[in-house]
């Protein structure tokens, strides 16, 4: 009976990593390539949250240049887009969880920001051009998904059955295969 309960404690380990990693992979993959798509809509209230963070000494022209012209529209989109394909592909997925936890921080310290000021802003512009067929999320509304992705990382984590750099068994297949082919040569 022990070894029973011990595989069913593993399926169901596996079954939570599986949905976690999915629906934390599909949520990046929207958000990257909705980013990438609509390339140059940097938000003003990014820029504003990031001149009230930083101070004075920190945020000169070239370190605005480079956060605007560069780190936003780049960067961030093609994290989003990477980490949402190796997620999806469950390629060392406790890694890459644990990578998404500073994005989805700052997601959420960002979000939390822009409700603490009070202010009616515009829409949290979080999925880029799929806002035309989802709809734009408030900023509440992106606050609570990053909820949920702080959830679902931590899950990922905390959950994933195997080791640290674990992958799926797809890939150590494909690896034997080509070995197997390069010794019959």
């Amino acid at each position: 009976m022990p070894k029973k309960t011990e595989a069913s404690r593993q399926r169901v380990r596996s079954i939570a990593s599986l949905v976690a990693c999915t629906v934390l992979g599909v949520i990046f993959l929207i958000a990257g390539t909705g980013k990438i798509f609509a390339f140059g809509e940097m938000p003003g209230q990014t820029m504003q949250f990031i001149g009230a963070i930083l101070p004075d000494a920190w945020l000169t022209p070239g370190v605005a240049l480079f956060l605007g012209d560069i780190f936003f529209p780049y960067i961030i989109p093609w994290t989003e887009l990477c980490l949402g394909i190796l997620l999806l592909l469950r390629i060392w997925p406790r890694l890459f969880a644990a990578l998404s936890l500073p994005l989805i921080v700052s997601f959420l310290i960002n979000n939390a920001w822009y409700i603490s000021q009070g202010e009616e802003l515009d829409p949290c512009p979080c999925i880029g051009i799929w806002a035309k067929i989802f709809g734009t999320p408030t900023h509440l509304q992106a606050l609570w998904i990053d909820i949920v992705l702080l959830a679902l990382a931590l899950t990922v984590i905390f959950v994933h059955p195997g080791g640290f750099l674990s992958s799926p068994p797809w890939l150590a297949k494909l690896g034997k295969s080509t070995k197997g082919k390069d010794k019959r040569k």
